[in-house]
């Protein structure tokens, strides 16, 4: 039997399935529990070595493990591409698997890459650490709340450094406000000790990963940024240049041309919010005597500070882009002999 295309529409609790032949004939549509076991023995339907499609929804990492272990093919359709799926008039589960299955066949599937399960785990830790430093950064605004109700001044630049901290002891407050003070910074407290556990657990991962070595040679990039680097790019010979490397992270100006009109806009940020985050991030705080911060204020006096920092993010990227693919950055290494010398 000839390899059949199936799509699955995945969801939190059920999924519906479509198989088609290669001259896109529907054989069957099923809609089942989200079960490995049921999953694998739908799938064995499809013959050897089927073509599989899901949506990069929310949970599919378990999907897409059980169809690699079936022997399947996996294609992940990317969110954005199948965008127009919403505008049908009518729109419901089966038609959605159906036009993926035929987006498939038809070869025009958009696909987003499928990272192995190694760096799947690893986006895990440094997702969830990022996310505790957002909310241990939502707890210090509420302190900065607090002390702002009962018309307290903060002199320092960092209130929860050794000067603030003694600040927060002892500065008069009411009952109530006291009472969550000292919450919030029990809180934070447990918030810090999480974070360093982690980051000490996700640098003794990437401590022998050659391009997490090489990237922290970039200024502003630390361990935090370069770790982060490492496992959201992934693979980064997916990329064959840094442009790419810079569009996928929707750093790149939005292009709309027809006939003779060429209109560019602001950038796209469709892309990895993590990378663009820390590329911008990354690009404020450059020392004075560096290339790219030179690079960044000439911009920015001639085309505005926000245009600058975009300008000079794309310049980071492109650093990242050779130090992961060669294991070392050749005009950093070249800076740092002649430093030296």
């Amino acid at each position: 039997m000839a390899s059949q295309y199936v799509a699955i529409d995945l969801h939190r609790r059920r999924s519906v399935i479509v198989r088609q032949t290669p001259d896109g004939e529907v054989v069957d549509t099923v809609r089942i529990d989200n079960d490995p076991v049921a999953l694998a023995h739908e799938i064995a339907k499809a013959g050897d070595d089927p073509e599989v499609v899901l949506e990069a929804t929310y949970g599919w990492y378990w999907a897409a493990d059980v169809l690699e272990a079936c022997g399947a093919s996996v294609h992940l359709a990317h969110p954005l591409g199948v965008k127009a799926f919403a505008y049908r008039r009518v729109k419901n589960d089966v038609r959605d698997a159906t036009d993926l299955a035929d987006l498939l066949r038809m070869g025009r599937l958009p696909e987003a890459w499928i990272a192995p399960p190694y760096l799947r785990q690893l986006r895990e830790l440094v997702r969830y650490r990022a996310k505790l430093v957002a909310l241990r950064s939502g707890l210090k605004a509420q302190v900065h709340a607090v002390l702002a109700k009962e018309g307290v001044g903060v002199p320092m630049t960092d209130l929860f450094g050794r000067d603030g901290m003694n600040l927060l002891r002892e500065v008069r407050l009411g009952t109530c406000y006291r009472m969550r003070i000292d919450s919030l910074l029990d809180l934070i407290d447990a918030f810090d000790g999480e974070v360093a556990w982690l980051t000490s657990a996700i640098a003794a991962r990437l401590r022998h990963h050659p391009g997490y070595t090489a990237i922290q040679q970039i200024p502003g990039v630390g361990p935090t940024f370069a770790a982060l680097f490492v496992v959201e790019i992934g693979d980064i010979t997916r990329f064959a240049r840094p442009a790419r490397l810079c569009s996928w992270a929707g750093l790149t100006p939005r292009h709309h041309e027809s006939d003779t009109t060429v209109i560019r806009g602001h950038v796209t940020k469709q892309g990895s919010r993590l990378v663009r985050w820390a590329a911008v991030e990354a690009v404020q705080r450059l020392p004075y005597d560096r290339k790219l911060r030179a690079d960044r204020d000439r911009i920015a006096g001639r085309r505005g500070r926000a245009i600058g920092k975009v300008a000079a993010a794309r310049k980071l990227l492109t650093l990242v882009f050779y130090g992961l693919r060669d294991g070392h950055i050749r005009c950093l290494d070249a800076a740092a002999a002649a430093a030296t010398a």
